[in-house]
């Protein structure tokens, strides 16, 4: 079951990754300006995030199997229309297609392997649960380096094809069929509920997306759909408290501590990890001068780092708890994050490699802790909201820290043009980094600590047997 979803996971996660170094070659052979070609990626995300919530509808509606290989079919449509696009406009209309079937599959994947663990050896499900988004930062961009420099950016797409077409094969084969029987209560859909979180998360995300070198919060083109982003979420979440069942999301789930500390503590994590992955490939082709596959190249270690940090995480979460494993994690990652607040225009590359290569070990383990743990003590028909907010604060975090980053680097950069002005710049932006990473160390001793296993239901059944034989003497 996990080789199956952790193929079809595959191909999203490696389009996210390769698609983005490949915006100046999009730019010259549809001869559009880099602002018309970012839509390529900005429509991609905005359409995840207008599906995601509704991942759980989905599931309880047609079952888990059949929404899992619907969504994978669309996926691969997307992508083949998107690999025979004619202009931009269409490119940015078929990504759209894959961002509406991405966005279903990757809470759905966290929901089944949870709901199939039955909340037993939660560490060693999340280990196998990270090995699409551990492999997309070593793979992705390399892979998309090596395409743009065999091939043309039409390959980008066309190499979903066959993850898409095993992963179906494989689901067909070895998800359970979890079909809905007739009898069963068919879930509504929340149509206002519809209307107010998936644009308004949506259009929080875009705002974020807005910030750039020349625009910062303040703007009105930032300003605008963040307001409007926060007063949709803000009615939703305000219309859900006041109904009893029924929502799109269920926001009461914030009263079990493990979804609210390990929401907390991924939209933290969000803001630094996805902030530095923006900072580390800007660093070194601005001012050590490399390409975009030998950027991707010197990341290597990094991704290496978090393939590693699985089977360890997973390992120590089932041994000691989630919450020392997060603990360790964060102050590691803050810790390895310091070099890169002294780097120089000629600082050693070993030496950053080696960095890279903690930084992504402790990263990865930052990042299996609190998703793991967010799952603890839930009841099976919980886990898919569980699965659909903590997916939703780390992306927004994510998107944070990224827009909060680019602020940060752009005004201590300024008009500076030599390596060593640009890398004093990079400082600055690295220290905030530090920063925002070391604000949540304390906040992991809000995780829950490891739970006692529960007993087999046939002890269980001995034990009132034998409670029932001696009422009866």
């Amino acid at each position: 079951m996990a080789i199956a979803l952790i193929v079809g996971a595959l191909g999203v996660v490696f389009d996210t990754t390769i698609v983005s170094v490949a915006l100046n070659d999009l730019a010259k052979d549809f001869d559009a300006p880099l602002s018309t070609i970012q839509w390529v990626s900005t429509a991609y995300m905005l359409a995840v995030f207008i599906t995601i919530p509704l991942a759980g509808w989905a599931q309880s509606r047609i079952g888990g199997r059949r929404l899992w290989t619907a969504a994978l079919g669309g996926f691969l449509v997307g992508s083949v229309l998107s690999a025979l696009a004619w202009s931009a406009t269409s490119l940015i209309v078929f990504r759209l297609v894959q961002g509406l079937a991405g966005g279903i599959m990757m809470p759905l994947m966290y929901t089944l392997l949870m709901q199939a663990a039955k909340g037993r050896n939660i560490g060693k499900v999340m280990a196998i649960i990270t090995v699409p988004t551990a492999l997309g930062p070593i793979v992705g961009p390399v892979l998309g380096g090596l395409i743009l420099h065999l091939a043309d950016w039409r390959w980008l797409f066309f190499v979903n094809i066959p993850f898409c077409l095993v992963g179906m094969w494989l689901a067909r084969h070895n998800l359970p069929d979890d079909r809905p029987t007739p009898d069963s209560p068919r879930a509504r859909l929340d149509g206002v509920g519809l209307l107010l979180l998936c644009p308004g998360s949506a259009a929080l995300i875009y705002g974020l997306s807005q910030v750039d070198g020349s625009t910062d919060f303040a703007g009105a083109q930032v300003l605008i759909p963040l307001l409007a982003g926060l007063a949709l979420v803000g009615s939703f979440i305000a219309r859900a408290l006041a109904r009893d069942t029924g929502s799109l999301v269920d926001v009461r789930m914030f009263r079990h501590r493990s979804v609210a500390s390990s929401s907390t503590l991924l939209f933290l994590g969000g803001i630094s990890l996805f902030g530095s992955m923006m900072l580390l490939p800007l660093y070194f082709q601005q001012v050590r001068g490399a390409t975009p596959l030998g950027a991707g190249l010197l990341l290597i270690p990094q991704g290496l780092g978090a393939l590693v940090a699985r089977g360890l995480a997973g390992k120590y979460m089932d041994r000691v708890g989630p919450r020392a494993v997060a603990l360790v994690a964060f102050a590691f990652v803050a810790a390895s994050t310091v070099p890169f607040a002294f780097v120089a225009a000629d600082t050693s590359e070993i030496l950053l490699m080696a960095a890279l290569f903690i930084r992504g070990t402790a990263s990865g383990a930052a990042m299996i802790a609190p998703m793991g743990s967010a799952f603890v003590g839930l009841e099976h028909e919980e886990i898919p909201d569980a699965s659909i907010i903590t997916r939703v604060a780390q992306q927004i975090g994510g998107a944070v820290g990224v827009a909060i980053l680019i602020v940060v680097l752009q005004q201590n950069i300024g008009d500076a043009h030599t390596p060593s002005a640009l890398a004093n710049g990079f400082d600055h932006a690295f220290w905030w980094c530090v920063a925002l990473t070391a604000a949540a160390v304390p906040l992991c001793l809000l995780l829950p600590s490891l739970p006692e296993p529960a007993a087999p239901a046939d002890s269980k059944a001995m034990k009132t047997d034998k409670k029932a034989d001696s009422n009866a003497q």
